[in-house]
């Protein structure tokens, strides 16, 4: 489904005019669908209800508390990567009881705080990260249930920053020392071995990555059970492919086609960490223009919204359709080739970088002083990742459901820009 449509020569969001809205709450503005949220966690689930899976929403793609109560409302588990990660879902209301704990860098402060809201497993990254959860545990007198994250050195053609399944990335261990390290989790008392982790990168487009990591994950199951190790899950993580451009992704029943018959042959719990995949196309940037200008032969399209709001195409080169809100002209089926009616131009932000740019060389129709543009796909890594730079207020946040809205993130003002700091 597609929550965001032309109608009447305008943007909708479900049924609630975008324009309204950046009306109503000014710009830059995020708004989301209700509607798209429950649609894509449900597709994912309905995919590999076969085998009943534990699917973990990636908080790191977007930690608004609406969002992840919307999510958890639907049946919905977490994955967090942080101690403010699991604050978040605590302040939503959800149960940490399904929380998965990954990332290389777990302090022990994080550690504790996830034993003592009783998370489901920890992703272990290191053996030294084995080491320290142990020592944590026991000092807690408790038994720390524990995911080994394998690297399975599997190349995932995605982007270089965004690769973590190679040699050579910082996360995981070496698919070849699963015996060694399952062998130092069942000689301590203080861990419980509950499966093997791998995660490929983000966004994957083919399925054949997913195949190849199951048979894998199906191996070492295998082998560690041969052993005498109760191994019972296995978590594929996330990163199924989103379609920034129009259709690029598989549907997730092409993921569940390759994945499930390791799983069936496992006898596991399968876990999966999506996050991108569940909220990306759930959200826009709304932004107003503020100057137009024509120098050394090009066209720049200005605008309040910039990089501190959506760094992923500075940081990535990632590719966003841009299309005004009111535009002149339809939107096209192909965004990257000339369109009629349209000039090439560079739509650029305010801050004080050559790099503050959402797109380059974009063909777009007339827009003037005050005309609101729409950056697509922009659910996930857009506010997570937004930042005061050039000391700028972070933008509101709405979501929609039906012809209803509600703000939920205010509009950052001047003092909160310093409301932390002493003199």
């Amino acid at each position: 489904m597609d929550a965001f449509e032309y109608r009447q020569g305008q943007l909708f969001c479900e049924d609630v005019p975008v324009a309204d809205l950046a009306e109503e709450f000014g710009s830059p503005l995020w708004v989301y669908s209700a509607a798209k949220l429950r649609h894509e966690y449900g597709a994912i689930r309905d995919a590999f209800s076969e085998v009943d899976p534990v699917i973990c929403y990636s908080v790191k793609a977007n930690g608004n508390l609406s969002l992840l109560k919307l999510l958890n409302d639907e049946g919905c588990s977490f994955d967090i990567v942080s101690g403010g990660e699991l604050y978040r879902v605590q302040q939503s209301g959800s149960a940490t009881e399904r929380v998965i704990f990954a990332g290389v860098g777990k302090t022990d402060a994080e550690i504790r705080f996830a034993l003592e809201a009783d998370i489901l497993m920890f992703n272990v990254e290191s053996e030294a990260e084995l080491d320290a959860i142990s020592a944590v545990a026991g000092s807690m007198s408790r038994v720390a249930p524990v995911a080994l994250r394998l690297n399975p050195d599997i190349d995932a053609r995605t982007h270089a920053k965004t690769t973590t399944g190679k040699k050579g990335n910082k996360f995981g261990m070496d698919i070849e020392r699963h015996n060694e390290l399952a062998a130092k989790v069942l000689g301590d008392a203080n861990l419980e071995l509950r499966g093997i982790h791998m995660h490929l990168g983000s966004p994957i487009l083919t399925t054949d990555p997913y195949e190849a990591a199951a048979k894998k994950a199906l191996e070492v199951v295998r082998d560690l059970r041969a052993k005498g190790h109760q191994t019972n899950w296995i978590n594929l993580g996330g990163g199924f492919g989103l379609s920034y451009l129009g259709n690029e992704a598989p549907p997730y029943s092409e993921y569940a086609r390759v994945i499930l018959p390791c799983i069936r042959q496992a006898e596991c719990r399968l876990a999966l960490e999506p996050g991108r995949s569940i909220c990306g196309n759930a959200g826009i940037l709304v932004t107003r223009v503020i100057f137009t200008k024509r120098e050394g032969g090009k066209l720049f399209v200005i605008q309040d919204g910039g990089m501190n709001d959506l760094v992923r195409p500075a940081m990535y080169d990632s590719f966003h359709r841009i299309w005004p809100v009111r535009p002149a002209v339809p939107p096209p089926d192909d965004y990257q080739q000339e369109i009629p009616g349209c000039e090439p131009a560079d739509v650029v932000g305010p801050i004080c970088e050559s790099g503050d740019y959402l797109a380059r060389n974009r063909w777009l129709p007339p827009v003037e002083r005050g005309d609101l543009l729409s950056t697509f796909s922009a659910g996930a890594y857009g506010t997570v990742m937004s930042s005061h730079y050039n000391a700028r207020p972070l933008g509101a946040e709405v979501l929609v459901e039906g012809d209803a809205y509600r703000l939920i993130r205010r509009r950052e003002t001047y003092d909160d820009l310093i409301a932390t700091e002493r003199d």
